[in-house]
């Protein structure tokens, strides 16, 4: 059987595939698929689950990465996102590494799609209709959830310069299963922004992400007071990270949703 990624490109299953991802949640996942000792590689940024990854060796980060240490692997496949990893970077690993498997998730349930993808490709099929399973599980619960009342809510990843989400990302995506909308910034995906008037009255409060940016409670005070709107920290893998901890972060939508 065939699989298709997320570019169109079609892979043949291979059970003997040796793996370089540079996608940390996607890292994850093929280890909660069994996959640990097929991955050759993978990024400083790959760092769950740890007693896994500890034995992996790292290739870089997700955009600066040692095209050099990839190619002394001699990997049969690499695992790459389309927000996370450079497009110039992935043409030249595509140059000498057989099989470029591209992932781009969108929206919470594409985590279906993707645990099949990596389990049809690198075999582990039954281990990921057993993932997807506890995933429709954790999908119903949130769904059957209390829900409050829609509110718009402005998702901050980076400051110096200020950068937020965009409404077409899997964490707005993420958000809206509990009724919380960002606001329109404009077509960037992650655009920058400042804190005008405007902004600041179509919103109903603010919320600070833990990652890629390490927001603290520190600079949760500082803006309430600069702003004088409601600001909140999140977990950001809780948010943004799809595959395996996609369980934990409906569950943790369902808190959010009750708060």
């Amino acid at each position: 059987m065939a699989w298709m990624d997320a570019v169109g490109t079609v892979h043949a299953a291979d059970a003997k595939a040796r793996i370089v991802s540079l996608v940390p949640s996607i890292t994850e996942l093929l280890c909660d698929l069994g996959l640990a000792g097929q991955l050759v590689g993978r990024t400083g940024f790959c760092v769950h689950p740890a007693d896994s990854v500890r034995a992996i060796a790292k290739v870089g980060g997700t955009k600066d990465v040692n095209v050099e240490r990839i190619r002394a692997l001699a990997p049969s496949h690499l695992v790459v996102n389309v927000d996370e990893n450079e497009r110039p970077t992935v043409a030249a690993l595509a140059e000498f590494v057989p099989h470029v498997v591209v992932t781009h998730p969108l929206a919470p349930r594409d985590n279906v799609a993707l645990a099949r993808l990596m389990g049809g490709i690198f075999c582990a099929e039954a281990r990921a209709e057993a993932w997807c399973a506890a995933f429709e599980a954790e999908w119903a619960l949130l769904q059957a959830a209390p829900k409050g009342p829609p509110r718009t809510m402005l998702y901050c990843i980076w400051q110096d310069p200020w950068m937020a989400v965009s409404r077409d990302t899997y964490i707005a995506n993420m958000l809206a299963q509990i009724g919380w909308r960002v606001p329109d910034l404009g077509a960037a995906r992650y655009p920058r922004f400042d804190w005008s008037e405007e902004l600041l009255a179509s919103l109903d409060g603010v919320l600070l992400s833990s990652e890629p940016y390490r927001f603290t409670e520190a600079h949760v005070d500082a803006l309430e007071r600069q702003i004088g709107k409601p600001v909140q920290l999140l977990d950001g893998e809780m948010m943004s990270w799809y595959g395996s901890r996609s369980l934990a972060g409906l569950r943790y939508l369902r808190e959010l949703a009750g708060a």
